[in-house]
């Protein structure tokens, strides 16, 4: 019987880069130096840097689109790195920011492609084709016979991120996946995408160079420096808190305190008493009920620091009254408050701890 690998990956661990480089020939620096970073089965960790910092390389690493040079890849704690490529791309969805759809195949051949490589019967592959669809926002019946050329830019990503997802991998890695989107179809596709991975839950290392969008969309984020040197690897409230070096500092930018207000739920803050009046028929037309907060800004529970601020000068009110899911008053947010910051805790907090991003996350 074969020993177990001292160096594979430990359990909750599904993507695993141990001391991976990645030199060119004829290159004086490699791409990628002695890289280590481990990824849990279920976050989503984003790879965010400067422009040439090797971000994509280290994407292409993981599924050996390019060979690595040196070091070990896991991949639920098996050594990939000298499996088959082909077999091994099978088993990881890919998404790149060009989508990358055949433009001759219909969008239901686009999505059934990897499926029929793996020798699934036809109704197996339609079925899963419906499925993906309706899972991705897209009608089925509408979109199933189109070609990509039908599609707006915003859908050919929807269906790339179907195709990924056919031969439901346990892991995905997206290259800049919304970035040749406008900026209000983006933030809808990025809402869509944390919707669906509430659902799926799959493990996900996403590239991007945009700020807002690592905040958005990590469970963790990897800041890399020249030649993919991990500078620091931590939540995203972390990082905005507590940079690691000056670099992060310099890269977060100013107005990291406004960011931080983007990850803190209201909820998660002690509340003032809620102003309420009773008697005669309340506003949710029941007998008794509660009347408002004496407030005219109104937020959610599940809203954020951010939202909860926009609310209060959009309404021109000094504090705002919270709401519960059902819309009934649970206390008052002022703007003191939230001007005196964001508790300790919060910066702290685990993925597994960190606010549901479809509701309470940053937007």
């Amino acid at each position: 019987m074969t020993e177990p690998d001292a160096t594979a990956s430990p359990a909750g661990v599904m993507i695993r880069l141990d001391g991976v480089g990645k030199r060119y020939p004829g290159q004086s620096a490699p791409a990628v130096s002695d890289l280590s970073l481990s990824v849990r089965e279920g976050e989503i960790v984003v790879l965010l840097g400067p422009s040439g910092c090797g971000k994509t390389t280290t994407l292409r690493l993981i599924n050996r689109l390019i060979e690595p040079s040196s070091g070990r890849i896991y991949l639920n704690g098996e050594d990939v790195t000298q499996a088959d490529p082909a077999q091994l791309r099978r088993r990881i969805g890919y998404v790149i920011q060009q989508v990358g759809l055949f433009p001759h195949m219909t969008i239901a051949d686009n999505i059934g492609l990897i499926p029929r490589t793996l020798g699934w019967d036809k109704k197996r592959i339609r079925s899963r084709v419906d499925e993906l669809l309706d899972m991705v926002g897209l009608e089925p019946a509408t979109y199933r016979r189109r070609h990509p050329k039908e599609l707006s830019g915003g859908e050919q990503q929807r269906v790339g991120v179907a195709r990924a997802l056919a031969a439901d991998p346990p892991a995905m890695l997206m290259d800049e996946p919304f970035g040749a989107i406008d900026p209000i179809t983006r933030e809808r596709l990025q809402d869509a995408f944390l919707d669906l991975q509430a659902q799926i839950g799959k493990t996900i290392v996403l590239v991007t160079h945009d700020l807002s969008e690592a905040l958005k969309l990590g469970d963790r984020i990897a800041i890399l420096g020249p030649q993919a040197r991990l500078v620091q690897y931590d939540t995203p409230a972390e990082i905005l808190a507590r940079p690691a070096d000056a670099f992060v500092t310099s890269f977060v930018g100013s107005g990291a305190a406004m960011r931080r207000l983007r990850l803190v739920p209201v909820g998660s803050i002690d509340l003032e008493p809620v102003r309420a009046v009773h008697g005669g028929t309340g506003a949710d037309g029941a007998d008794g009920a509660d009347k408002g907060a004496g407030h005219s800004a109104t937020v959610r529970v599940d809203q954020t620091l951010y939202e909860a601020l926009d609310a209060m000068l959009r309404a021109g009110d000094d504090g705002a009254t919270v709401l519960d899911e059902s819309g009934r008053p649970v206390g008052a947010l002022s703007w003191s408050a939230i001007v005196q910051g964001i508790p300790d805790g919060a910066a702290g907090a685990s993925p597994a701890e960190a606010p549901d991003r479809r509701n309470g996350g940053p937007r």
